[in-house]
């Protein structure tokens, strides 16, 4: 089995045979460690930190047996092994084709092309454990799997949990937070402590729990932005982007409570230019907006608190962040910082 999906490996205990090398590589690394671990139980074990490593210290761990099993290969295990596959492909090409007989080689890495010598030589004599989450492809489009991701929640990491999950209620969760294992194992645990030991998670449950703390606090960002308390918005932001949420996700529902006020704002201008007297409240209903009398009251206090030149510029600052995260700063950490400059050009004066 030189090729293998985390999901598979760490169900059916495939850890009981392995070859001498062992490639981990995936852009999950909830998988990645779950597979380690998994890799490294009841083994003599040393780590090794792959940003650090030089090739003479590696090769000679590899060539050392362990000194505490007698009989069994030493598991030495490589971290953050991207930066190893780049500084001595040479070497690692080498021990591939001929691999040491004292100890297992176990190389994390988060992505190796599958074009190159070492993955091929990797997939012909050794294993590769598969750790991003399976994609289906439709056309030129990829998407998570839903099927196999359900069937993993459910039949694995809801009994870690000591709890039951129906397929709806994983289908909910891969809607609403996305194929990142890690965040989904989190989300589950979270939902097991409304129930007793052994009971099920339904989708209404995941619905109001997880659906609930999302929305909430991104009324709560929406408010403090807008009233100019940016230390506010930004201990909300690092909630959400912490418990998992993609800044690129953020900026849609955040863009919506600011983009009224930016339109609010261009009726006033407008109207002032034809020499009508407009106010905020005006500017408001004539956009569109719609809510209780103590919303509007709200929203016009908003207005007031950005300023008109900061309102106008409303709509470019939004289109600004938007590419931003598209382009330049679509990758962590550049795609937080460009909602927080948005955050911190709207805060009180």
């Amino acid at each position: 089995m030189p090729l293998i999906h985390a999901f598979e490996f760490l169900v059916n205990n495939a850890a009981a045979k392995l070859p001498s090398v062992v490639v981990v590589v995936g852009n999950d690394s909830t998988l990645r460690s779950w597979t380690i671990y998994r890799l490294m139980k009841d083994a003599d074990v040393t780590v090794m930190d792959g940003e650090i490593l030089r090739w003479i210290d590696l090769n000679g761990e590899l060539s050392t047996a362990s000194l505490f099993s007698a009989g069994e290969r030493q598991t030495v295990v490589v971290r953050a092994g991207d930066v190893v596959v780049k500084d001595f492909r040479a070497e690692l090409e080498q021990y591939f084709s001929n691999p040491s007989d004292a100890s297992r080689l176990v190389l994390e890495v988060e992505s190796l092309p599958s074009n190159t010598r070492l993955y091929k030589a990797a997939e012909k004599d050794h294993l590769i454990v598969q750790c991003s989450p399976p994609q289906v492809t439709h056309g030129r489009e990829t998407a998570p799997d839903t099927p196999k991701i359900r069937k993993f929640l459910v039949t694995h990491i809801a009994p870690q949990h000591q709890t039951k999950l129906s397929d709806g209620a994983a289908n909910a969760l891969i809607e609403m937070v996305g194929d990142n294992i890690g965040l989904l194992d989190s989300e589950i645990a979270k939902l097991a402590v409304h129930l007793e030991v052994g009971g099920t998670i339904t989708e209404a449950l995941v619905r109001d729990v997880v659906a609930g703390w999302i929305g909430k606090t991104m009324w709560d960002v929406n408010d403090a932005v807008a009233g100019g308390n940016a230390a506010e918005a930004l201990r909300h932001i690092d909630r959400l982007i912490s418990g998992g949420q993609a800044t690129l996700a953020l900026l849609p529902q955040l863009a919506w409570a600011l983009r009224r006020l930016g339109m609010a704002t261009a009726v006033v201008d407008e109207w002032e230019a034809m020499g009508r007297s407009a106010k905020p409240q005006d500017g408001l209903k004539a956009s569109g907006f719609k809510g209780r009398p103590e919303d509007f009251t709200k929203a016009e206090k908003q207005m007031k608190q950005l300023g008109r030149d900061r309102a106008r510029s409303l709509m470019p600052w939004l289109l600004e962040t938007d590419l931003k995260l598209k382009s330049s700063h679509s990758a962590a950490p550049r795609d937080r910082w460009a909602v927080e400059e948005l955050i911190c050009r709207l805060a009180k004066r």
